[in-house]
């Protein structure tokens, strides 16, 4: 059958700001979507200028979401999903608008900036009947989605624990008072919400630990800190992950480390998961390897695309073994998956059960999670259970 590209329109994402082009290069890296529409900007100049740039048509570059909303649902050749890329307290309104208008939405994580609201969308999502995709990209990268088969293949046994990490080091001094618009909104409440590394990369750490082991938290005990003086968010975060027992098997352990305050880290996303049987290890600078240990054997290295790779990795790998697949692609996946999902929808044909990406649950869990965060840092680390 051939598909012609999804129309898609999106959110923010005009000059300046760097996730919105993260986005429009992993929609057309497939040829699966077709930028027609946007709402790039709040500030009017600054959306007609990117939309120009982008070959955007001036009467399909809208001044707020709400307008693009209602315009493009009007239109015979309306955009058919949208992609939001705004600081997280607009997420909200922008999706409900949408799914409210019968638009697919895909969004960039966390999902909503409040749990009430992350929940109220859930609702939202539910009765529209139309598709939601969070962009939590590390799912979409080949060697993750093999750590995930190794795992519901048993080749680890059963799971004792899980470590995960992300440090970076961009806000070790206070950024956000020279000006610089993603330190600016990242440590504002108001935009960010309760989590400062908590929800700008902690909920990618445990979103990853969740997608490969598959295991569900039992509960958590944190430690969140504002190391820098005057910064109203967390920007280092200790937490401990208790997960529930699965069968007979002892509940496995786990610890999530997050920072921004990390000198020398750049973006050092790691998991570990060990279980009775072996142990795997996967590090987000090196993402086409997965170092699998089966216990009292050497050490092996299974590469994207190369000896070992498993169906799970090879269908979302674009490229030879040997050359790089990375960060954009994993995005990509992430789109390509949403386009395969939607184009089911639209025709009335079953959906592959091989194609994964992360919704709206996802979405309302990640959230949950901060707040969990928050709320055990607040009793002086005790252990604390998610409001799902």
């Amino acid at each position: 059958m051939i598909h012609t590209p999804l129309r898609l329109g999106m959110v923010g994402g005009g000059q300046g700001a760097f996730i919105g082009g993260v986005h429009r290069i992993a929609a057309r890296l497939d040829g699966q979507f077709s930028l027609v529409a946007g709402a790039l900007s709040s500030d009017p100049e600054r959306a007609r200028a990117s939309a120009a740039e982008l070959g955007i048509e001036a009467e399909r570059s809208y001044a707020s979401f709400q307008e693009m909303a209602e315009m493009e649902a009007a239109r015979a050749d309306g955009i058919q999903v949208v992609s939001i890329v705004t600081p997280n307290h607009l997420h909200f309104a922008a999706a409900k608008a949408f799914l409210e208008a019968g638009i697919h939405v895909i969004c960039d994580k966390p999902v909503t900036s409040t749990l009430s609201d992350a929940k109220a969308l859930a609702g939202i999502v539910a009765g529209a009947g139309k598709l939601f995709v969070l962009t939590h990209n590390y799912t979409g990268y080949p060697m993750v989605r093999q750590a995930r088969q190794m795992v519901r293949d048993g080749l680890l046994g059963d799971l004792r624990v899980v470590q995960v990490e992300y440090p970076q080091d961009w806000l070790t001094e206070k950024v956000e008072d020279t000006g610089a618009k993603g330190a600016v909104w990242r440590t504002d409440p108001n935009q960010s919400g309760a989590g400062g590394s908590t929800g700008d990369i902690g909920t990618h750490a445990y979103h990853l630990a969740r997608f490969v082991t598959g295991l569900e938290l039992d509960a958590l005990l944190a430690d969140l800190d504002a190391f820098v003086p005057g910064r109203q968010l967390d920007d280092n975060a200790n937490v401990l992950l208790r997960f529930k027992a699965v069968g007979g098997t002892p509940a496995a352990k786990g610890m999530l480390w997050a920072s921004q305050v990390a000198p020398g880290n750049e973006n050092g996303l790691r998991l570990r998961v060990y279980g009775t049987k072996g142990g795997i290890e996967w590090f987000q600078p090196e993402p086409n390897a997965l170092w699998f240990t089966p216990f009292n054997q050497p050490k092996q290295l299974i590469t994207r695309n190369g000896a070992g790779a498993m169906a799970a990795a090879t269908r979302v790998s674009r490229i030879p073994a040997g050359h790089p697949e990375g960060y954009l692609e994993g995005f990509a996946t992430i789109y390509a998956e949403a386009a395969r999902a939607i184009r089911a929808t639209r025709e009335g044909g079953n959906m592959r059960s091989d194609v994964l990406y992360p919704g709206i649950t996802d979405g309302v869990e990640g959230v949950a999670f901060v707040d969990a965060c928050v709320r055990s840092t607040r009793a002086n680390g005790a252990w604390t259970r998610l409001d799902l």
